[in-house]
């Protein structure tokens, strides 16, 4: 039996892994405070930031759901594995060789090598290596035609990895074998089928195309039939669903259009593979496409993490913004066809919230040519004109269902009334169905109360729920709460536990203690997990936990005492934070968190952008294969030091306040004598030590 990796490999692999790096895989993150970047939360669904992450500590957290922690955490709730199959995962991607208790050799990994999802994931590789290599081969000479019929030279398919499966019954199989995969590797990567003669490819025959996450790692294949004698009817097949490849959760070209999507502030939603191809060649870098489903609520929430704009700070921004530089931005343009299929897509959309769908636009081609025919036909220029002059989607369907009667007439303008106010209904944002209403109701020339009272029909009549995504949020609102499956247990979702969790202990009497008392604890604990080597080591000697009133400060003063007081100078910032973590626990780790990401009253230091910021955190930190350099806790600056010092000077000065006044209240209860001689001489000397605390702090806020 495999036992657990090596204490010291687990902080090799800590002190290589650049927290804001994996976490900007997949949220753009802005700096926000002293060394803290905010973004959506990826694991909740909310329109302002909540997510916080401090690179320099190596911990995140977001104040909507309550989830919180380190690197590992991080990957854990991303990747949906464990504790162990993070850290192969992140050893994997640092070139770092983990060694295990009791593994039989004692060091490299287990026979197998690696956790499950790294081992799919090298499937997944592989597979696709094996495909580039079968593209020029005699045989794939139909897919290279079909290629090259679009306009796509060698090149270009190499760029977007453009693949052949070859017709045979278990080519990849065998190739997979002999590179040392199991065919239940291969099963569970969705590579292979189950037959009755064994296993067996399930692509064969077919253009392929590699599904890869925002960090370029292959996830599973989409797939085109090539040959009319296809076991398999569609023309497309993607791969099935897996513990890597989830339809309803990827976006094809995501790896190639993030950078762009984050910097312009836009993202192209088109049909399919090669329109993705023609949108890119032709200079639309931002395109991206679904994976043989419809554009659905988890697609948007990818895209909106990226897009999202709060350029105006607290001020939620919403709908099509400008962006320097940038003549289209903060938009979605999805290119549907013009035909009825295209409009009942556009429809399917009306379900995304509303905040996604005042920015969304659609591109319609003459003659509903889809972006790949329109390149072929009339060039790249056309393609970019296509996507320059998209128009709203409620603009679209509106337009739409206006266009199919014959307005000439009083029953024609009563029809697209009819057509047309259950759809202006189903625009839940207050702020603009009134507006469409009036649009609408000039168009079809009826009068703008009969359009109105239509529209409140519709309304009532589809319970619709009344929105404003223009209105400022109050600060206290409760964010949109995880989408849960009906019937579904809610726990088994950690955000959605969360957000029952804090949503019950709401509904108690329970409050932050608001007062100078609470303030002084609250900082110097978060000073003391941020910036340790700011505490006076002689006058952290001298608290106790008496010296603490609020309950959950107590605690945590506790559990920094088991985790060994304050840390060496040379400790690694992220075994201080993984030490501080487990000593506390469960019960305190969202403590912990919080505090950690929590600014403190003092001048920024992140002039940076956070590249740089992340650069600063692995200086020196090289992830070798042989070993990765840990990043210590950093020196502070004075101005932490003073503030350090102001806090613990309060918390000891209360401490000798607390005992000077138990004292006096025991000698009050003594009669005349020898033990209440001695205690007055402790009063006196406490009253001296506190006394001499407040000149020291005078002189030193004078000097």
């Amino acid at each position: 039996m495999v036992g657990m990796i090596k204490k010291e490999d687990i902080e090799k692999v800590r002190a290589a892994a650049d927290l804001y790096d994996i976490v900007s895989a997949t949220v753009t993150l802005k700096p926000s405070g002293t060394g803290t970047f905010v973004g959506l939360c990826p694991f909740h669904d909310e329109k302002t930031g909540s997510f916080n992450v401090r690179p320099s500590l190596g911990v995140w957290h977001c104040f909507g759901c309550g989830l919180g922690g380190d690197v590992f955490k991080y990957v854990e709730q991303v990747e949906n594995i464990d504790f162990r199959e993070a850290v192969e995962l992140l050893a994997d991607r640092y070139h770092i060789e983990l060694h295990y208790e009791n593994s039989g050799t004692g060091e490299g990994r287990p026979e197998g090598g690696g956790s499950k999802r790294t081992r799919l994931l090298e499937a997944c590789e592989e597979a696709q290596r094996f495909f580039v290599s079968q593209i020029l081969t005699k045989e794939a000479l139909a897919a290279r035609k079909l290629l090259g019929g679009r306009n796509f030279s060698q090149a270009d398919c190499e760029r977007f990895g453009c693949g052949y499966a070859p017709q045979g019954w278990d080519n990849l199989v065998r190739h997979l074998a002999s590179k040392g995969f199991t065919q239940k590797e291969m099963l569970d990567a969705g590579l292979a089928r189950q037959g009755q003669r064994g296993i067996y490819d399930y692509f064969r025959g077919r253009v392929t195309w590699p599904i890869r996450d925002s960090t370029g790692r292959t996830l599973g294949f989409g797939a085109r039939k090539l040959y009319e004698d296809d076991q398999i009817a569609a023309k497309y097949i993607n791969t099935p669903d897996t513990q890597l490849y989830r339809k309803t959760q990827v976006l094809y070209g995501i790896d190639l259009a993030k950078s762009a999507i984050v910097k312009k502030r836009q993202a192209v939603i088109v049909e399919g593979y090669t329109d993705v191809m023609a949108m890119h060649l032709a200079g639309v870098d931002t395109a991206i496409a679904t994976c043989g489903t419809a554009f659905g609520a988890e697609h948007a929430k990818i895209v909106r993490r990226l897009i999202a704009d709060d350029s105006l700070g607290a001020v939620q921004l919403i709908g099509p913004l400008k962006v320097k530089d940038q003549p289209l931005s903060s938009r979605i343009v999805f290119t549907f066809d013009g035909d009825a299929a295209g409009q009942k897509a556009a429809l399917h959309a009306f379900g995304l919230d509303s905040a996604f769908l005042s920015q969304t636009f659609v591109a319609v081609a003459d003659d509903n040519l889809d972006p790949c025919d329109l390149r072929i036909e009339r060039g790249n220029e056309a393609v970019r004109s296509l996507i320059a002059n998209a128009k709203p989607l409620y603009d679209f369907v509106i337009d739409a269902a206006i266009g199919r009667f014959d307005l000439t007439y009083t029953p024609g303008q009563v029809g697209a009334m009819k057509a047309v106010a259950p759809l202006v209904a189903q625009i839940r944002d207050r702020s603009l169905w009134d507006a469409y209403a009036r649009k609408a109701a000039g168009r079809i020339g009826v009068d703008l109360e009969v359009m109105r009272r239509e529209v409140l029909a519709a309304r009532n009549r589809l319970h619709v729920r009344d929105e404003d995504a223009y209105a400022p949020r109050r600060r206290f609102q409760r964010e949109e709460e995880p989408y849960q499956e009906p019937g579904s247990n809610p726990y088994a979702n950690p955000a959605a536990r969360k957000a029952l969790e804090r949503h019950d202990a709401s509904e108690q009497t329970y409050f932050k203690i608001d007062d100078a008392v609470f303030i002084a604890e609250q900082q110097f604990m978060a000073t003391l997990i941020q910036v340790p080597r700011a505490i006076d080591r002689a006058m952290f000697g001298q608290l106790t936990l008496d010296h603490f009133m609020t309950p959950v400060f107590r605690t945590l003063f506790q559990a920094i005492v088991a985790a060994g007081g304050l840390p060496p100078d040379d400790t690694p910032q992220g075994l201080w934070m993984h030490n501080l973590t487990k000593a506390g626990g469960p019960m305190l780790n969202q403590v912990i968190n919080e505090l950690a990401v929590m600014p403190l009253p003092l001048p920024g230091d992140d002039k940076g952008t956070g590249a740089q910021v992340a650069q600063q955190n692995t200086a020196g930190g090289g992830a070798a294969a042989g070993g990765a350099a840990a990043v210590q806790l950093r020196q502070p600056t004075k101005e932490e030091q003073r503030y350090a010092s102001e806090l613990l000077t309060r918390l000891v000065d209360m401490g000798f306040m607390r005992q000077i006044g138990l004292a006096r209240r025991r000698m009050a209860q003594l009669p005349d004598g020898e033990e209440k001689i001695a205690l007055l001489g402790r009063i006196a000397r406490m009253e001296t030590a506190r006394k001499d605390l407040q000149a020291q702090v005078y002189g030193n806020t004078v000097g």
